[in-house]
């Protein structure tokens, strides 16, 4: 009964998160989404400010960075969800391991369990020491299940255990770098979903671009999806226009140029299906499984028109299709909704994404093959502009500017 009602109430708001994303998508209509966008709209000048407030402290050295004596790569964007980060983190990470460095991924574990809020008030309460960071892998094994280390640092983690990479979780990410170069002794770290994190400074910043919705309708949060305004692509050190199809877009690449550094590289690259992998990870099989099969999809990600027409793309007839919120954490009754509406339109298969798969509860049993889609990110041009950004992270010691505006 408890579990039941828990999952109504959660329901509930779920629908209006999804509701407010459909307002800043520009999606919903009607009145009640005009007078809410309006709130919203305001509310964004409120947010401008704090923004415009944060970067004057920092240019002013009002406020200080803090160096941690190794190389720090930053991985970010100027807007919520749905750029592809990780894998672009996951491809730095196996480069520059290969290439010998010790590589650390911080990550501030988001929605994990790590350092919840009622943990918080309960340490401040009995003025209890403050935990160390959570090790989610110390590049020999994955020390934490997925809860407590948040779904993508956990999905980094188990990708990249061949390369020997540590990930680590913690919402202060300079104590998280201090603590892997002296626990682990790690020479590169890679700030994911770092760009907005000014307390850490990057030598070099890799700046992520949507080609499919890039900057959304250009306004800042919560009536738009820019953490900062379009200008500020010349904090970055690279720029990658990811999730391309590979066709040109004169217009977007016209505006990286009038925004960017002038020495600033651009790298195109899009994210590939590779294969579909079961999520006890005991069978894997080519795309072409999908081909003329009925399909029922789900997914908690941040842009899921992009999974579904994967599948499509593919040959897949999606008879069944469920989208929750992005990061959402699967409960029994979710799968049981999911499995209940495959089985009613005839599926064959139940496919999801990676990231998605992570989430779902243990030692799940289903009637249908339930199943996910690995990608993984391919440079489609500017090869030897990427080649010269793994140099740079191998090699320079100098400074590059990038992290604060000037």
């Amino acid at each position: 009964m408890y579990a039941h009602l828990l999952h109504l109430v959660r329901t509930r708001v779920e629908r209006f998160a999804q509701f407010t994303a459909d307002v800043i998508y520009d999606r919903a209509e009607g009145p009640a989404a005009a007078v809410y966008g309006a709130v919203l709209k305001a509310l964004s000048y409120v947010f401008a400010a704090i923004v415009k407030l944060r970067f004057f402290l920092y240019d002013n050295r009002l406020f200080r960075d803090t160096p941690l004596g190794c190389k720090v790569v930053v991985v970010g964007n100027l807007t919520v969800g749905g750029t592809g980060k990780t894998p672009v983190v996951e491809k730095m990470a196996r480069s520059l391991a290969k290439r010998g460095r010790k590589v650390a991924i911080l990550s501030r574990g988001y929605k994990s369990k790590s350092d919840s809020l009622p943990r918080k008030f309960r340490r401040w309460l009995t003025q209890g020491d403050k935990p160390e960071p959570t090790v989610v892998s110390d590049g020999r094994r994955v020390l934490v299940p997925c809860d407590i280390a948040g779904d993508e640092p956990y999905m980094l983690a188990r990708n990249l255990l061949p390369e020997g990479v540590v990930v680590v979780v913690n919402r202060d990410r300079v104590e998280a770098g201090a603590y892997a170069v002296r626990k682990f002794g790690v020479d590169t770290i890679i700030l994911d979903d770092g760009l907005q994190y000014l307390p850490l400074r990057g030598q070099i910043n890799l700046l992520l671009v949507d080609k499919n919705n890039p900057f959304g309708n250009r306004r800042l949060l919560p009536r738009g999806i820019l953490r900062e305004p379009v200008e500020h692509l010349r904090r970055g050190s690279y720029i990658f226009i990811t999730k391309s199809d590979g066709k040109p877009d004169p217009a977007l690449r016209a505006e990286i140029e009038r925004h960017k550094r002038p020495e600033a590289g651009v790298i195109e690259c899009a994210h590939r299906p590779k294969c579909l992998r079961s999520t006890d990870h005991a069978s894997e099989f080519p795309l072409e499984h999908l081909r003329g099969r009925r399909i029922a999809a789900f997914s908690g990600i941040a842009t899921p028109e992009r999974f579904e027409a994967f599948l499509r793309d593919h040959g897949a007839q999606i008879v069944y299709n469920r989208r929750f919120l992005d990061h959402h954490w699967f409960d029994a009754e979710d799968i049981d909704e999911v499995l209940d509406g495959a089985v009613g339109a005839g599926a064959e298969l139940v496919l999801t994404t990676e990231k998605d798969a992570v989430r779902l509860p243990d030692e799940l049993k289903t009637a249908i093959p339930l199943l996910y889609l690995r990608l993984e990110v391919e440079i489609l041009d500017a090869h030897d502009t990427f080649e010269e950004a793994v140099g740079r992270m191998v090699f320079d010691s100098g400074d590059i500017t990038g992290t604060v505006v000037r």
